[in-house]
């Protein structure tokens, strides 16, 4: 069911006309009210007239009380500071007053996304036995503006493949994550409402994702820089166990930097994908960063190196940069116009065009290097628990 809240009745009546089946309160009060009296409300919509600072307070209050409710607000206008409050406060989504095309949508998506959650929550009546255990592909580059964020939410989107598998895309850039905006997502949680939880289950961090398409979803960066500082690498480490064990596939994106989340993250990876493009401070740092893994005893089986905008005419030939990195490249990525304008629309190029080469090249590593590759699990060849703080400890003490 969905509920839409409107001070003017003519507003809400029309906006009920975009939605379909729902009920119409003209207060926040009688919102409130209807709230209580049903524990099962998937969607309100909060109409243009409703105060933005209301809608902002009744969100954070609701996001950890009712994790399953999916608040809509409509405005008339929208701009960037509108957007980073909705954010923050754990709106689902913001929709023009005129795009009814798109409020009817988000309605439908958030109700998908509440039922899951639901279901998700329910005892499954099994004998409690672990499934399978999904791969998780991490994607590093220790350099800045190669292309991490793009190829990570594209290659979560060719794993997905539009539903055919599970797959939970990890913005691990706790300071300054461009996933959900690549991606032009409007999460209500994000990995730092983990912190404050006692018990953080799967039912608890499945509360978190925000859908995406068929088959993907995110658990996104948190919204305040600073709230980086209080995730622990211990609830990053425990998070991608939970997230595996229920997808197929889990991908993370992570910040230009050795930091223990990410370290995290490549203790349990199955793959690696290194990025790097044809300038020599990105095959510098490329560089560095193969000799950091190897000192950290990372398994080379896993290890898989990507050259974004692999096309681009600068005077480096891949024969020459293969043999300065002593490491084959694993695919080759053309650049394109195309890719920074699938980015400004929020739908990742993989989908929006499955047949573009860049799309195309995606696909071929993740068939080759993921789907259908020989990386070993992270049960076969773990580092060492006891070994980890000293290789760290090393690491951090090396000179730059």
């Amino acid at each position: 069911m969905t509920t839409i809240c409107d001070l003017d009745p003519t507003t809400a009546d029309a906006l009920r006309g975009a939605v379909g089946e729902a009920r119409v309160v003209t207060s926040l009060e009688q919102l409130r009210i209807v709230l209580d009296t049903d524990p099962y409300e998937d969607v309100v919509v909060l109409g243009p007239s409703v105060d933005p600072g209301s809608a902002f307070r009744l969100a954070a209050a609701l996001r950890i009380s009712r994790p399953t409710l999916s608040l809509i607000l409509v405005r008339q206008r929208i701009d960037t500071s509108l957007l980073a409050e909705a954010m923050r406060a754990g709106l689902r989504d913001v929709v023009d007053e005129r795009d009814l095309y798109r409020l009817n949508a988000s309605v439908r998506q958030s109700q998908s996304f509440s039922a899951a959650l639901r279901e998700s929550a329910a005892p499954s009546g099994g004998d409690g036995a672990p499934g399978p255990r999904g791969k998780i592909v991490t994607v590093f580059s220790a350099k800045g503006g190669c292309g991490k964020t793009t190829l990570a939410t594209n290659l979560a989107a060719t794993l997905a493949d539009r539903g055919r598998r599970q797959v939970c895309l990890v913005d691990l850039d706790l300071a300054f994550g461009d996933v959900a905006i690549a991606l032009q997502l409007f999460p209500a949680h994000t990995i730092a409402d983990a912190v404050p939880l006692a018990d953080v289950d799967f039912t608890a961090v499945q509360a978190l994702l925000t859908p995406h398409s068929p088959g993907l979803t995110t658990l996104v960066a948190p919204v305040e820089p600073g709230s980086a500082e209080s995730i622990p690498a211990s609830l990053v480490a425990h998070i991608l166990e939970l997230l595996r064990q229920h997808f197929d596939y889990v991908v993370v994106d992570t910040p230009p930097a050795f930091d223990d989340q990410v370290l995290a993250a490549f203790d349990l990876s199955d793959v690696v994908a290194l990025i790097a493009t044809l300038d020599i401070p990105a095959l510098k740092n490329l560089k560095l960063t193969l000799e950091t893994m190897a000192l950290l005893n990372y398994p080379r089986e896993r290890w898989r190196i990507v050259l974004n905008r692999a096309d681009s005419k600068v005077g480096l030939a891949i024969g020459e940069v293969e043999k300065t990195l002593r490491a084959p490249i694993s695919v080759e990525i053309p650049s394109s116009r195309d890719v920074p304008a699938s980015i400004n629309r929020g739908v990742p190029i993989a989908l929006d065009d499955p047949r573009h080469p860049v799309s195309l090249a995606i696909k071929e590593f993740a068939d080759r290097h993921i789907l259908g590759g020989s990386a070993s699990t992270n049960r076969d060849a773990a580092v060492p628990p006891d070994l980890r703080t000293d290789r760290r400890g090393f690491f951090r003490r090396r000179p730059q």
